[in-house]
């Protein structure tokens, strides 16, 4: 059975950094991309950042691009996501997902995951 579970979420300012850290088990991590996405209240969920399997590929959201960098630990079946320079719109709950396939790319909508992580709150202040 696959179980993500998230950590790291919480209260930063403005311009301020988090990093969240999602540990999975219950199957061979290294073949399967991961994926971070998010959903604020009143809102739809939407993807955030993917990696593939390897680590050698990554895709982010545009509101995203250039703030936020995933990456992965596959000694330690973990996936990151450092968050940088974060704004209020960032506000929200935060889901670790990855697909069912293996060696599953493009994997860019919340539709393309099956399992998911129980979420983590991130809240920026103005």
């Amino acid at each position: 059975q696959v179980q993500l579970v998230e950590s790291g979420g919480g209260l930063v300012q403005a311009g301020g950094s988090l990093r969240l850290s999602c540990a999975a088990s219950g199957r061979t991590f290294s073949s399967y991309a991961m994926g971070w996405l998010r959903q604020a209240p009143g809102n739809e969920r939407e993807f955030v950042a993917a990696i593939s399997w390897s680590g050698g590929s990554t895709m982010y959201a545009d509101s995203v691009r250039g703030r936020f960098t995933i990456s992965r630990d596959n000694a330690k079946n973990t996936v990151y996501l450092q968050m940088n320079a974060l704004k209020p719109e960032d506000t929200a709950v935060y889901y670790c997902a990855t697909p069912a396939e293996a060696f599953y790319s493009g994997a860019y909508a919340p539709s393309d995951y099956d399992y998911w992580g129980q979420g983590t709150q991130v809240t920026v202040s103005s």
